[in-house]
């Protein structure tokens, strides 16, 4: 198995297959990051483009299996061609919850949504468009803010992880294909578009980023820009408008 991200949750995989007995071909992390592995002996890849990469990843590989977890690097054509079977984790429920987790969570609160979660699917050409192998669902109540969400999704990908690995090591797994009710894409613009949000009810909420706030320094910026001025928000009452 090929392991492709970054942090605790990629590294806790990680450990988790090889103490299966599952073989660990190669953990791919971005550059800067070589001394992420600690005491591991696992072979290990800093690298800057991991498509560029594609060739030593087909060659590392003994049983076609990669995973990505807690990835910002996205699989194209070079590593898609090479005959893998691709699983994404991601933090968020699919297709309602597509794009960066942390962006997702914030419009998850500020929409009102009454439930989160986190999805283990197939990595295709687009961006969290691929077949879903499983989900793990919590409620999200009016109590939770950002880091309380953050901290279960990421709890919920954990869970994925270890619940179908053997079952997709063995090529049991079964995919299906989204659902076509789709929800919105949140990545960056989304976090630029937040300094005109501020009058949102949960705005408050939806951005108190607590132990993230170093984590995910691009929302962190959006937060303090929104906090620099004010901004008019669409009235969201009975859900009739949702906030992409």
């Amino acid at each position: 198995m090929i392991f492709i991200g970054s942090g605790a949750l990629l590294w806790r995989a990680v450990d988790f297959a090889s103490a299966a007995g599952h073989p660990v071909d190669l953990v791919v992390v971005p550059a800067g990051q070589e001394g992420s592995a600690g005491q591991r002996r696992t072979p290990l890849l800093a690298a800057t483009d991991v498509n560029a990469e594609a060739d030593r990843l087909g060659r590392a590989s003994t049983d076609r299996i990669v995973f990505s977890i807690n990835n910002r690097a996205i699989p194209r054509e070079p590593v898609l061609n090479k005959g893998f079977r691709i699983y994404n984790i991601h933090n968020g429920l699919l297709p309602y919850h597509r794009g960066l987790p942390e962006a997702a969570i914030v419009y998850a609160i500020l929409n009102g949504d009454n439930g989160y979660g986190a999805t283990l699917h197939e990595i295709d050409a687009g961006i969290d468009t691929g077949r879903i192998l499983d989900t793990e669902r919590f409620p999200l109540t009016p109590a939770d803010g950002f880091q309380d969400v953050m901290l279960k999704g990421l709890r919920a990908c954990t869970l994925l992880f270890e619940r179908n690995l053997a079952a997709i090591a063995a090529g049991h797994a079964t995919p299906m294909p989204q659902s076509a009710d789709g929800g919105g894409y949140f990545g960056r613009a989304a976090l630029m578009r937040l300094p005109a949000l501020t009058g949102h009810p949960e705005f408050r909420r939806a951005t108190d980023l607590g132990i993230f706030a170093a984590v995910y320094p691009e929302l962190a910026g959006a937060v303090r820009d929104s906090e620099l001025g004010s901004g008019a928000f669409a009235d969201l009452a009975g859900g009739e408008h949702r906030v992409e």
